[in-house]
């Protein structure tokens, strides 16, 4: 889309502004003075020490008047500009309504003008300024959201702009013969500085083997409740097939899911007395693959492939990587107050990445999954989520939703809720009760991913308790993930076959565009990865 074009959609309509329940008027005087209307039609002014905050003019009267004209690039961004201007003048008139409601409510308390009202009186005013302020805050937050998107237009269009202008740049130089290299070099420079994610980000074709970095982590691959004594899991990752048990002093340890002998998978066999047993000849292996046994001939000095294997908080960790080991695991636990009602285990026939790019978007989740959590939930008109400049983590809004990425593969997530599967308030904060999950995507291998998932709640511990509970929190995820594996198993496929999955983000992928640039300053195998600490 041309910068014409943009600015004719996307300009905001100053003119058709709504006005406020509370007009401030401005008094001539050495100091700010703004008038109220009360409810005897009157007016109670007010000396503001605010004055140099709120004595804004209103911009609309200076509006450049295009309407209907077909506008230039400059033209354009002027537009936008008194768009700007207006939400601006707009939001303080907003605040300054907060402020003088606030006046309000500290007279109506006043011990002194108690003494002439009574008790129903007051009730009645209170409620009627209880209303009027929620209308104010609802307002300002409304403000927000549009100066916020007033920004994001702007900036668009300055690229748009910037572009136009390079090209223009770049025609002429052409037809310039004689022009030096290096005033044609630099704006090439400085427009590709400025090109947007969405531009060059480009997650197509099959996937691409693995970065030997990408190893390099400690990675959850499975609960400690799951390995009893004298039991196993066998588990695949970065397509090397691995098998989890627990020696003799009851710690665990991960070993390759084959015999040194004649390459028979382990798990078919048994644990014996803290040793993996080889179900084809009875090899049996410590945990950290010394192959201790060897009936029926002389024992071997014969070791299969052990990882880096260790227990903390509820979850076993491997380290699959070639570099050392970092010194310290991450904490995964939920926040203080939290009970675990729920850690469930899937394979699923995905790409790991596909799956974590469906778990840092919630944009989706009154399309997708209008049959469970999400049933009933409205649609917003805008929908974003808000982050540190630097950070993969935040919130969204509206939803009362905190969510995190923790590289390599793992998304936590806090929601506000006041009952299963509907939501309340604007903010986790808000809200008085919460469910936390866990979700880790274990890459194990190209089409394929081993998802754990922990479910904690800080309301109800008696449910941890019901009988077969486990089941129906087992079947609950499995119909949420089934809403989302049709819709992400369609895109693995177009994938493959050359479509990009990240063909034009939009605001509410902010979260998920970082994770891809993370992922892709993986690939590319740089030690410094933006976005982590």
């Amino acid at each position: 889309m041309n910068a014409v074009a943009t600015a004719s959609a996307l300009s905001l309509p100053i003119s058709l502004s709504r006005p406020s329940k509370f007009n401030p008027r401005k008094v001539k005087g050495s100091f700010g003075v703004f008038a109220v209307f009360g409810e005897d039609g009157g007016s109670i002014d007010k000396k503001s020490t605010w004055g140099a905050l709120f004595n804004v003019e209103d911009p609309r009267p200076k509006a450049p008047l295009y309407k209907g004209k077909i506008l230039d690039a400059n033209q354009a961004l002027e537009v936008a500009r008194f768009d700007i201007q207006y939400l601006d003048w707009r939001a303080r008139h907003d605040v300054l309504s907060i402020m003088l409601l606030h006046e309000k409510v500290v007279e109506v308390l006043n011990p002194l003008a108690r003494e002439y009202k009574s008790v129903g009186t007051l009730r009645k005013e209170l409620d009627g300024l209880q209303e009027e302020l929620a209308q104010a805050h609802k307002q300002v937050h409304i403000s927000e959201a549009r100066v916020s998107a007033a920004f994001d237009k702007l900036a668009y269009m300055e690229e748009l702009v910037n572009d136009r202008l390079l090209q223009d740049r770049t025609t002429t130089e052409t037809n310039q013969p004689h022009a030096s290299s290096s005033t044609s070099t630099q704006p090439m420079e400085t427009g590709k500085r400025k090109v947007s994610p969405r531009k060059n980000l480009d997650v197509s074709g099959p996937v691409k083997p693995y970065h030997p970095y990408l190893k390099n982590f400690w990675y959850p691959v499975a609960f400690s409740a799951d390995l009893k004594d004298d039991t196993m899991i066998p588990m695949d990752c970065f397509e090397e097939p691995w098998v989890i048990f627990r020696g003799k002093d009851g710690k665990p340890g991960c070993v390759r899911n084959t015999c040194a002998h004649r390459a028979c998978p382990l798990d078919l066999g048994s644990v014996n007395e803290g040793r993996i047993q080889c179900p084809y000849h009875g090899w049996e292996y410590s945990t950290d693959g010394k192959c201790e046994k060897m009936p029926s001939t002389k024992l071997l000095d014969v070791r299969i492939k052990s990882l880096p294997c260790f227990e903390q908080e509820g979850m076993i960790w491997i380290w699959p990587g070639s570099d050392p080991p970092a010194a310290n695991l991450p904490s995964l636990l939920p926040p203080q107050g939290f009970v675990v009602h729920a850690e469930i285990v899937m394979e699923l026939p995905v790409e790991h990445g596909l799956l974590l790019d469906n778990l840092l978007d919630l944009a989706h989740a009154p399309f997708t999954h209008t049959s469970t959590f999400a049933k009933g939930w409205s649609v917003p008109s805008l929908v974003k989520f808000l982050t540190p400049s630097s950070g993969l983590e935040g919130y969204w809004d509206p939803y009362p939703i905190d969510m995190e990425f923790r590289p390599p593969c793992v998304v936590l997530s806090t929601i506000g809720i006041s009952k299963p599967g509907k939501l309340e308030g604007q903010s986790t904060k808000q809200c008085a009760t919460h469910l936390h999950q866990l979700h880790v995507c274990l890459p194990s291998s190209k089409n394929k991913t081993r998802l754990l998932y922990r479910m904690s709640l800080d309301f109800a511990p008696i449910l941890k308790h019901v009988p077969l509970i486990h089941h129906l929190w087992r079947h609950f995820a499995q119909k949420v993930l089934d809403e989302d594996l049709r819709l992400v198993l369609g895109q693995q496929e177009r994938m493959i076959n050359g479509a990009n999955i990240w063909n034009w983000p939009v605001p509410y992928d902010k979260l998920g565009v970082r994770y891809r640039q993370w992922r892709e300053a993986v690939d590319r195998g740089e030690k410094r990865l933006p976005f982590t600490k």
